[in-house]
């Protein structure tokens, strides 16, 4: 068995054309450190509908040159196979550690095997990428970029020509050509052929995005703005200036591209402390709202003054902007289709309904949102909005801040804020008030225990509310698709249990629905809301045993 996976080791380290990776590895056989080589010889990194995401380092179980070159191969194969092998393929990439190398291995690979390749000009938000695929007629896109991921993570992700991301069965069709890969020496990779692209590529999404708002609106609100390391500051600032806004005030700190990460645990707007600093740059400058971006500025965070909190500044959650938003392009006339997955707030199908407009759910993620017929509207409660659909079948984080800038100047005319047309919604809808329980593990048997559990145990009964009915999603249902996860509803309330796609975490969504009388009932039943979700929360940990 250890010789077994000493040979394997050395077969890959003489194919690895990474000479870091190569180092590393070398190290880890000459020491006999199997217990950190059987990790990294355990499989292969699975690719899904997420592409590929792991941390860097050397081995098929870890993101580096040698698995980005077979997963280029392997999309380069599923694209000929499809008669597309004289098409355009765009590659874009992040400010992430490898970055670069994996996007020009990738480049590489499709010139090689006899298909188009551009590049983009540098480090840009992962939304011009999917812009560009439709804008310059192309069969495939790639996005090197590991999103909100901690620092040592880098990831893949694969666009069709259609400008969204891949859904199955293209997912199983391609991983299959990337296991038919049998040797790096089989994969043809030219030292130039491919193009770097100019401005021209981010001049058109920048023009693109004054679409998303409406001429002549106000565009007076004053913004704090944090990049969080990423890539969105330079795009977000120019399509800003295009619009007509008031600069943005930068947080400094977080405002320039660093792969490390310096300032933030995670760089994930979500996560405990990352908005520390803008909060700190907030309490400062005073200005009407704070935007994060992630590092690959396809997500968008929102803050506002709220007195009521410490620290006199709150994030608003995925489901609050989604819903406010929504209502916008309503006031606003828009007309279409707006959709979201199964683990957003109910909300956004109530101001759908009251407007008459279409409404779709789908299964968790972009790739399915930006699938649905006549779709003008689409968002998902971890902070990803589609605004412009025409333009970017994706999440964007630029031109979402835009949104919620416009609108946030529109309350400001008016003398009200986010947090009065909230109150808004919550008297003509009923509050809509949601959660989530998130685990992250070290070991994903604690994730497939948490399921089992829950499968040969269904909840009668959470915070005292009764479960009214209970689906097992690995069955589908008339509107949806199989996919892992449980929803269960309860008298006034829902809960949607699933394994994260992209991390190694169990997510639990909560919901709780409750009427409100009048603007002064609306303190209660905020008090109510938290009672009924922290009692969800308690309940559901205790019937998963996490």
């Amino acid at each position: 068995m250890t010789q077994d996976l000493i040979a394997r080791a050395k077969a890959w380290l003489a194919e690895d054309p990474d000479g870091e990776t190569r180092e590393e590895l070398a190290k880890l056989i000459d020491n006999e450190e199997l217990d950190e080589l059987a990790a990294r010889f355990a499989g292969t990194l699975q690719f899904g509908t997420a592409g590929l995401r792991g941390e860097l380092g050397a081995g098929p179980m870890r993101m580096n040159r040698s698995v980005v070159i077979r997963a280029a191969a392997g999309l380069a194969a599923y694209l000929k196979a499809k008669g597309q092998g004289d098409g355009l393929v765009v590659v874009g990439y992040d400010a992430r550690y490898k970055s670069a190398d994996f996007a020009r291995d990738t480049a590489a690979v499709m010139t090689g095997a006899g298909l188009k390749a551009v590049v983009l000009p540098r480090p840009l938000p992962t939304p011009v990428l999917a812009y560009a695929i439709r804008h310059l007629g192309a069969v495939a896109g790639v996005e090197v970029t590991a999103s909100h991921n901690p620092p040592r993570d880098n990831g893949y992700k694969v666009y069709l020509g259609d400008g969204s991301q891949i859904v199955p069965p293209a997912d199983a069709e391609i991983a299959a050509e990337i296991a038919a890969v049998a040797s790096l020496n089989d994969v043809p990779r030219p030292e130039n052929g491919w193009e770097t692209l100019g401005e021209e590529v981010l001049e058109a999404y920048l023009a693109r995005t004054d679409a998303v708002l409406t001429p002549g609106s106000p565009r007076t609100a004053r913004v704090v703005y944090t990049a969080m390391h990423g890539v969105g500051k330079d795009v977000l600032t120019a399509a800003f200036a295009r619009a007509g806004f008031p600069p943005p005030a930068l947080v400094a700190e977080q405002a320039d591209p660093d792969p490390a990460f310096p300032t933030v645990a995670f760089p994930n707007p979500e996560e405990p402390g990352a908005m520390d600093l803008a909060f700190e740059a907030a309490r400062a400058v005073n200005p009407d709202i704070v935007i994060a971006n992630d590092p690959d500025a396809d997500r968008c965070a929102v803050a506002v003054p709220d007195a009521s909190v410490e620290g006199d500044w709150r994030m608003l959650r995925g489901d609050e902007v989604g819903s406010l938003l929504a209502q916008h392009l309503v006031d606003r006339g828009v007309s279409g289709v707006f959709a979201e997955s199964i683990v957003s707030s109910s909300l956004l199908g109530r101001i759908a309904e009251a407007a008459g407009l279409g409404y779709e759910e789908t299964l968790t993620g972009f790739k399915w949102i930006a699938r649905v017929d006549g779709l003008r509207y689409g968002y998902e409660e971890a902070l990803g909005y589609c605004v412009d659909p025409e333009g970017v079948r994706d999440k964007d984080g630029i031109t979402a801040a835009l949104l919620v800038a416009e609108l946030a100047s529109v309350l400001k005319e008016q003398g009200r804020t986010l947090l009065d047309l909230l109150d808004d919604l919550a008297v003509r809808h009923g509050l809509h008030a949601t959660d989530q329980l998130s685990v992250r593990v070290e070991d994903l048997s604690v994730i497939s225990d948490a399921m089992r559990r829950l499968r040969e145990k269904t909840p009668t009964a959470l915070a005292g509310l009764a479960v009214t009915k209970a689906e097992d999603l690995t069955e589908g249902t008339e509107e949806l698709p199989p996919t892992d996860g449980l929803r269960y509803y309860l008298e006034g309330a829902r809960v949607i249990v699933r394994p994260s796609g992209t991390e190694p975490k169990l997510k639990c969504y909560l919901e709780v629905v409750v009427p409100v009388a009048s603007r002064d009932a609306l303190g209660e039943a905020r008090t109510k809301a938290t009672e009924l979700l922290a009692g969800i929360k308690r309940d559901l940990a205790a019937a998963a045993g996490i």
